[in-house]
């Protein structure tokens, strides 16, 4: 492949690089992204992507422009209100760079049109803000076969993490529940925190691409933007929270007429109803852990212990062996983190995570 001496210069500074060099330019022209969701993530993961030279990229969307969006969403403008957030995102790319070109989807990800959508492209990048999206989005590049970027945005915390990376740990491993989270609407976001975390999914798509460094493959990455703290969580593969696995465990339970709480408790999920009853009648027996901030925990305590969930790695090793451990925090992420994290480290004991109700 050549490149024309303007587009050879634009790129000079990467290129100059052994990591990258002409050969990696080369993969990035070459590449094909898809980036679902063209808000507060998918913008700078855009700006970058396309500064960078990704020679095809693809965006989906199906939002408009609001004014609310403006102080995060940093590719579009007042006059933009109103307006395809994914055609305007192209406009705008392509005036940023012309060697790239780029295909608008105008619609929702789900798991009727997943899988018309993804093939053909060699990894997605997933900047959406609700769970069907993530899940949707999982399930299709896990049957496709190809990487999934994925981050995250709420309040002051960021996430990062790539899933389906030669045949490594999926988003369901990590996240098996899709019942749980808040989202920027309810909770609020930090408007710089989306350009944080956004540079670190172009960071995390250019590695994959080009072949350098280390993929952050069953590792989660949390980063807080009130004290910079930054830690690297690692999680494994769970073959039985595969999309297959899943579907057939659906399909069973449908046929075996189970529940709604058993599913629930297959997922050691405690309803926070069901926690107060057992609190109220042995009070002994629990050890609750809030794994929330300490301001969080300090504006709005329901009891226990405040470990932060970065903290907790180091705790896990004394927690009571004879009590049974709830860990809880507001939309459940954290919690269910929590909970998978004391399974990896080899605790047997009863065990649960919970959200507010």
């Amino acid at each position: 492949m050549t490149f024309e001496p303007q587009e050879r210069k634009r790129y000079s500074r990467q290129i100059i690089m052994p990591e990258i060099g002409i050969s990696g330019q080369e993969k990035l022209k070459n590449a094909r992204v898809l980036v679902v969701g063209a808000g507060g993530l998918g913008c700078p993961v855009l700006q970058y992507l396309t500064a960078a030279g990704v020679g095809h990229i693809g965006i989906v969307d199906d939002d408009r422009v609001e004014l609310t969006n403006l102080h995060r969403q940093i590719l579009y403008g007042p006059d933009d209100i109103g307006l395809s957030k994914a055609a305007i995102a192209k406009e705008k790319l392509e005036r940023l760079n012309p060697y790239v070109s780029f295909e608008v989807f105008q619609e929702r990800i789900s798991a009727k049109n997943a899988l018309f959508i993804l093939p053909g492209y060699d990894l997605v990048i997933d900047g959406s803000d609700n769970f069907p999206t993530r899940y949707a989005l999982n399930d299709a590049c896990y049957k496709i076969g190809i990487p999934l970027v994925f981050g995250s945005i709420l309040r002051f915390e960021g996430q990062v993490s790539v899933f389906n990376y030669q045949g490594g740990p999926t988003y369901r491993c990590l996240f098996p529940d899709a019942s749980i989270g808040d989202n920027c609407a309810e909770a609020g976001v930090l408007g710089v925190l989306p350009g944080i975390i956004g540079g670190f999914m172009a960071n995390e798509a250019m590695k994959i691409i080009c072949q350098m460094g280390e993929v952050l493959s069953g590792k989660l990455l949390i980063y807080n933007a009130l004290n910079h703290s930054t830690h690297l969580f690692s999680f494994s593969k769970d073959p039985l929270l595969s999309p297959q696995s899943i579907e057939a465990s659906e399909t069973a339970s449908a046929q075996e007429g189970r529940s709604e709480n058993d599913v629930q408790k297959d997922n050691a999920q405690l309803a926070f109803s069901t926690y107060e009853d057992r609190q109220h009648s042995d009070p002994e027996q629990i050890f609750l852990v809030d794994v929330r901030e300490e301001y969080e925990f300090e504006e709005d305590a329901v009891g226990g212990v405040n470990i932060p969930l970065p903290d907790l790695p180091a705790s896990l090793t004394a927690m009571p062996p004879d009590k049974t451990i709830v860990f809880y925090c507001r939309s459940g992420r954290r919690s269910q983190m929590a909970y998978k994290l004391l399974k990896q480290n080899g605790y047997t004991g009863e065990s649960y995570w919970m959200k507010e109700e």
